[in-house]
């Protein structure tokens, strides 16, 4: 898997997140996905956070840069 790649799914997998999030508040729940598997390890939940915000990063300036645009 390539770099864009990884970036692709890790902002998938923050999107939906936030989706859950959001729906959560909506219904009364607490759907942070991110925190329900990784709570154990507040260190790890955190760089997850921080590689789904440097994936939004890294395929803003790529597609600036004029790219294809699609994940491939």
């Amino acid at each position: 898997m390539n770099l864009k790649t990884v970036s692709w799914l890790l902002l998938i997998v923050g999107g939906v997140n936030w989706g859950l999030v959001g729906l959560g508040g909506f219904f009364g729940g607490d759907w942070n996905v991110v925190y329900m598997i990784f709570s154990p390890w507040p260190v790890v939940e955190s760089l997850v956070y921080v590689l789904v915000g440097a994936s939004a990063v890294y395929q803003f300036v790529n597609n600036k840069k004029g790219s294809s645009g699609g994940m491939m």
